[in-house]
């Protein structure tokens, strides 16, 4: 059985490719990191609950929106340019500089923007709403789930194949790389998704800030604070992260739970709106270039992990989550080891700061860091 939804987007935004489960016994996030580093369980088994952001840590959020947003609505512009490229030639290869002047011909050629949920699903629903509004493009929005280890949800995919969409129409969005796990397990999925249903699907992603130089196209390389990563449902249209649960079948799609208890405090429709407007403010007329240099960002990465693992005795690759937005999901829903910052007077790490404050984990100050943050995870070893 499958299901589609569009949690607490309207329905023209997303549609979310995920079954909401009515029940899910929640799994602490002590008892979590030990299922998961002693191999009982996979990560995506089970969810930790999810409770309403302090007040503390909203006014926080509203900060990062006020200092971040317009950066965020550009880098949106900007991809959904690079996206809307795709009626005049394909995106074989990683494109390196925007478009400068938007595309002024209404183009017919559909596009089908599937975004991996959670954290592509904000994007998605702004990038689909400039590829119609700036673009002129025809455009539709899913969200699917992917999980490391287990690859794309291969039943959303053959649902909107199965709607008619053309697969050389699918474009693939996230919001970020850290290590580039997921574009190479996305890359990896849809390989094996190709030769097993004879499609010719392109596996690139398309991010906003690719830290791992692993992303066929991204608006950048920086290591920024996105806004919505630092909530969890609450700004993702109240949707969890996804979950495969005992009870699916071959033909259903990812799990979810729906968090429609959180509906007072959802920001998810008045962020995408403010970052709609602004970037329509914009306009789109005049895209200065930006030049993205993956090879040095995949470099960067690939010497950064190696001598972190060094330094800290680190002997999983999975316990080193570099950037803003990977180490914030660390302290939001893994048990940390340490948070390291480069500049803790940084505004773009003041959410982090308020994190380890509240969960007592420790912090590091290292100014040659190539991020604004790392966190580590808590390894089994660790005691």
């Amino acid at each position: 059985m499958t299901t589609h939804f569009s949690g607490s987007y309207g329905a023209d935004d997303v549609t979310f490719l995920l079954r909401p489960l009515a029940q899910q016994n929640f799994v602490d996030v002590a008892a979590k990191e030990a299922l998961i580093q002693s191999g009982q369980r996979h990560y995506s088994q089970m969810l930790s609950p999810e409770s309403a952001p302090s007040e503390r840590y909203m006014r926080l959020f509203d900060a990062a929106c006020g200092a971040n947003n317009p950066r965020m609505a550009r880098d949106c512009l900007r991809l959904a340019a690079l996206i809307a490229a795709r009626g005049q030639a394909r995106l074989t290869t990683p494109l390196t500089t925007p478009l400068t002047t938007p595309l002024t011909t209404p183009l017919t050629t559909p596009l089908t923007i599937v975004s991996l949920a959670r954290a592509g699903t904000p994007v998605g629903v702004v990038v689909t709403r400039l590829l119609r509004q700036v673009f002129g493009r025809d455009a539709v929005h899913y969200s699917v789930s992917i999980v490391r280890d287990r690859g794309i949800d291969a039943a959303a995919l053959r649902h909107i194949l199965a709607r008619g969409h053309a697969p050389e129409s699918i474009v693939f969005l996230d919001g970020w790389t850290g290590k580039g796990v997921i574009a190479r397990e996305l890359a990896a999925s849809i390989e094996a998704f190709n030769l097993r249903h004879g499609t010719v699907i392109d596996s690139g992603l398309h991010v906003l800030s690719d830290l791992a130089g692993a992303a066929a196209c991204a608006a950048s390389c920086d290591d920024y604070l996105i806004p919505s990563s630092i909530l969890n449902a609450t700004v993702s249209g109240l949707v969890s992260r996804t979950i495969m649960d005992q009870d699916m079948g071959p033909d259903d799609f990812h799990g979810c739970v729906f968090y429609d208890r959180l509906g007072a405090h959802d920001r998810s429709q008045a962020f995408a709106d403010e970052l709609t407007a602004l970037a329509l403010a914009q306009g789109g007329h005049e895209m200065p270039a930006a030049p993205i240099d993956a090879a040095g960002a995949r470099q960067r990465s690939q010497d950064y992990i190696a001598a972190a693992m060094r330094r800290y005795g680190v002997a999983d690759v999975n316990l080193i989550k570099p950037g803003i937005g990977e180490a914030t999901r660390v302290l939001l829903r893994r048990v940390p080891r340490r948070l390291l910052l480069r500049d803790a007077a940084a505004s773009d790490v003041a959410h982090l700061a308020v994190l380890a404050d509240e969960k007592q984990v420790p912090v590091e100050i290292d100014p040659t860091l190539p991020y604004h943050a790392v966190s580590l995870i808590r390894s089994a070893s660790d005691g």
